[in-house]
């Protein structure tokens, strides 16, 4: 991109707009002593309306005669800064920080990303480099509810469970934005709001209706504890809501988030979904009219390059107000006025970060920890872990054996090294044979099962690393072939060759480890009842190989818990284009999981007594305190997570069959025993009530139960409120 210079002399004072922190100059939007409001109002006020549009676009150009230098709001960063030319640390895909269930770890990530955010914008900014992916305000986190596993882009979220995801979102964007009292460290965005989660073949054109109910309790609760939070921006979905595109959505965009939320940070629209107004939906007849709903509707950027240039035509025919339009100015510019954007670089505190901060040994060894913690294993009949003495020689075979491009899942960025499985192995098992082979792809086979099978008959040990990958399964893809369409999956039962694959290995005797790279639920009965071991490990980021390496070999106990539940086969799943959630996710489902939701083996026990139970009687208003001891029974170091579920009145049609309301992670040694002490906030447990118009807590006689998973009743107890 040709780099902009522009220099001006306004009343004697230089004003330099390119990307870099101004200098001084007369004008009130630069005086730090003023609030964010006052100044984004001053700039606001010198703009003509051409000027105006011109920043609404999430490619802003420079207004060089007030020194605003361009700025591109579109920016990633999902499991570390993305997209960059710069190396940086690469964390485990969203899906697999979820399956941590450690929300100091994901403030942490969000820290750390954001530092190394500053680190790519201030290097960017001496070079006057404004192109897309270095600016500060990204748009993550993805808090879209998980409901069917067929969705390719489930992988971007922290799963099935608004409990789970809005906590998770929290402490990232609270670790991404920091705790300065002046400035923003980074700027994070929660999106899609909302109803949107699939499928995205028809995401352009969806409209999605969802009962009051299902609205409340599953779609809208995360969004709503990161408003809660100070989230910066939230971005609107492509699909429609009852009728109207949701970035121009009465009840989503006026009622709930500015009216009853009061939200006042700013919305950008997903890329190209003001054009799908008059495009795909055709709800409006032209980019003018488009344009203007949105805008009148709170969508503050038009992530697109054309429909918000109607908005000029818009005014000139009266369909909207440049006064209207300046509301949307004013947030933009106070966004970036926290950012520090305008202010001199020895007053923001964030300017000093060098490319130093990116991969600093710190970030790539949370990278580690988070890749260990996200590991789920989900089978071991004593295979596990192998014994390093033992063993003489491994077999490591699969699609995703050594494919560092996999294990880095989507939006992400690049770093300087990427550990896949078998270099994991390699590094820890110097003096042992390992024979790798790539052995199929992962829908076909390049021979007869059993032929490759007989070539690693004289192993120790088989690890076939396979699963799917995120080639097939993502954003809007053009794929095409047997269990996926679009992006998403057509089945979700683990491709039919490398279940012949298993077969085959199996049959040999030897111990066959299978470990599963995937960003979703993965059906296997077969595999679930044949195999010895089996790992799920997601898309692990950069440290995804010395993670699987350390928990097959016993350098790290196993302590991932699933975020989603892993169905027996498709014929649990209802209709993908049907919101309605009966019989979807832990919370509603009737079935027999294949593994539930929370589910996470380790290579020790964990169980639980009671210390404080809950009492008889309470009124809605009032709070459960509870406390329970956790005891490690078995013979090596473990971390257990803990997990609090709520049971609700049997009598009361369509309520959950159960709901996760608290969860901790312990760090616990061998036969020692840690205390969890949580509260509920009885008021959590409002469900929508269709005759009182609003969220009502039932009454009647609850359960509330802790132990490993969300089957798992532990210790449980009774209660009542009135």
């Amino acid at each position: 991109m040709r780099r902009l210079l522009f220099l001006s002399v306004i009343g004697g004072s230089l004003l330099v707009a390119g990307c870099g922190n101004r200098t001084s100059s007369p004008f009130p939007f630069l005086d730090t002593s003023l609030t964010a409001e006052e100044r984004a109002a001053d700039i606001v006020s010198r703009l003509t309306l051409d000027e105006k549009i011109s920043q609404m676009l999430n490619a802003t150009p420079a207004v060089e005669r007030l020194g605003i230098p361009p700025y591109d709001w579109w920016n990633e960063c999902l499991h570390g800064v993305g997209r960059t030319e710069y190396n940086v640390t690469v964390y485990p895909q969203a899906i697999g920080m979820a399956a941590g269930w450690d929300t100091e770890a994901m403030r942490q990530m969000g820290d750390f990303t954001a530092e190394e955010a500053r680190a790519v914008y201030n290097a960017a900014q001496a070079k006057q480099d404004c192109r897309i992916y270095h600016g500060l305000t990204f748009w993550t986190p993805n808090i879209n509810i998980f409901r069917d596993p067929r969705w390719g882009r489930g992988q971007e979220t922290y799963g099935e469970d608004p409990c789970l995801t809005g906590l998770l979102g929290k402490h990232f964007v609270e670790g991404l934005q920091g705790n300065d009292p002046g400035y923003l460290k980074a700027a994070g965005c929660a999106k899609h709001y909302a109803v949107h989660s699939g499928p995205e073949s028809s995401r352009h054109t969806y409209n999605a209706r969802v009962s009051n109910y299902d609205l409340w309790d599953t779609y809208l609760p995360a969004f709503r504890t990161l408003v809660e939070a100070g989230v910066a921006g939230v971005m609107c979905a492509y699909n429609a809501f009852e009728g109207q595109p949701c970035c121009g959505s009465d009840k989503l965009m006026i009622d709930i988030l500015r009216n009853d939320w009061h939200f006042t940070g700013y919305v950008t629209s997903d890329c190209g979904a003001i054009d799908d107004f008059y495009k795909m939906h055709r709800t409006h007849p032209s980019a003018a009219e488009a344009a203007a709903d949105a805008v009148i509707h709170g969508t503050d950027v038009d992530c697109g390059n054309e429909a918000y240039r109607g908005l000029k035509q818009a005014v000139d025919e009266g369909i909207i107000t440049e006064s209207q339009i300046d509301v949307s100015l004013k947030r933009l510019f106070a966004i970036r006025i926290r950012l520090g954007m305008f202010d001199p670089k020895e007053s923001v505190p964030f300017s000093q970060i060098d490319e130093s901060s990116l991969e600093k040994e710190a970030h790539t060894a949370l990278a580690l920890k988070m890749a260990r913690q996200s590991v789920v294993l989900l089978k071991n009949d004593g295979t596990l872990p192998l014994k390093k003495d033992r063993l003489k020689k491994i077999a490591v075979l699969g699609p995703n054996a050594n494919d560092p491009e996999v294990q880095l899942g989507n939006y992400n960025g690049f770093p300087t090294r990427t550990v896949t499985p078998l270099d994991g192995l390699k590094e820890k098992l110097p003096d042992v044979e390992i024979v790798y082979d790539k052995a199929c792809e992962l829908t076909t086979l390049p021979a007869e099962a059993q032929t490759i099978a007989a070539k690693y008959g004289e192993a120790d040990a088989i690890v076939f690393v396979g699963g799917i990958s995120p080639r097939v399964e993502g954003e809007e893809m053009p794929v095409k072939i047997e269990g996926f369409y679009g992006g998403d999956r057509t089945s979700i039962l683990l491709p039919e060759a490398q279940t012949a694959l298993l077969k085959a290995l199996k049959a040999t005797g030897k111990p066959v480890i299978f470990v599963m790279m995937s960003g979703s639920a993965i059906a296997m009965p077969w595999e679930s009842a044949h195999v010895n071991a089996i790992l799920n490990s997601w898309y692990g980021g950069q440290a995804a190989g010395q993670a699987i390496a350390d928990v097959i070999l016993g350098d790290y106990n196993p302590s991932g818990h699933l975020p989603l539940t892993f169905y027996a086969g498709d014929s649990d799943l209802p209709d993908f284009e049907d919101y309605d959630m009966s019989n979807r996710t832990y919370k509603y489902f009737k079935g027999k999981a294949l593994y539930p939701f929370g589910y996470g083996l380790s290579y020790t026990t964990f169980g639980f007594r009671w210390i404080d139970r809950p009492g008889e009687r309470y009124q809605a208003g009032e709070t459960l305190r509870l406390s329970v001891e956790v005891k490690n029974g078995g013979a090596v170091f473990g971390e257990a997570v803990s997990q609090a579920y709520i049971k609700y009145p049997g009598e009361k049609a369509g309520l959950p069959l159960r709901e996760l309301r608290a969860f901790a992670r312990h760090r616990i040694d061998a036969g020692e025993t840690v205390q969890w002490t949580f509260s509920i906030p009885l008021s959590q447990l409002a469900k929508w009530d269709d005759a009182s118009g609003a969220p009502v807590v039932p009454g009647g006689t609850y359960t509330v139960f802790v132990g490993n998973h969300s089957e798992d009743e532990a210790v449980s107890a009774s209660f009542m409120i009135e």
